[in-house]
């Protein structure tokens, strides 16, 4: 699966795709082949809203578990993917395309710098299993 050269992540298995100082955050593929079928999920901000690093902004539900999901920066809800509530399926299918849950206005864009690579998570990710 191809991903965007330029994503963050963290440890908790968000990828980040920073735009200028608008910020996507999606579930990594890592995660959704470890949570198996993604047949729910919960979005229960509203664009507007503020959220803090770190802070749960929604769940995610599988035929093996529910998950939380954490925001890996602080910043305003800019757009929420009604598309994967409805089809929660993309997360399994397109975590790194229509798979997505939020865009945030980040608050403060370095804080993106504390965010893993690609190679720091590949190499996070090999020391869990």
């Amino acid at each position: 699966m191809s991903t965007p050269g330029n994503l963050r992540y963290t440890r908790d298995h968000s990828w980040v795709l920073l735009n200028g100082n608008k910020a996507t955050i999606g579930l990594t593929d890592h995660a959704q082949k470890q949570l198996g079928e993604i047949v729910f999920v919960e979005l229960p901000y509203k664009v507007g809203d503020t959220l803090g690093k770190d802070e749960a902004f929604g769940t995610v539900e599988s035929v093996k578990a529910v998950t939380e999901l954490f925001s890996p920066l602080n910043g305003k809800v800019a757009e929420i993917n009604e598309t994967v509530l409805d089809s929660p399926d993309l997360v399994n299918d397109e975590p790194y395309a229509g798979g997505w849950f939020l865009k945030i206005t980040v608050a403060n864009p370095k804080e993106v710098g504390e965010l893993l690579d690609a190679a720091a998570y590949d190499k996070y990710c090999s020391t869990e299993e």
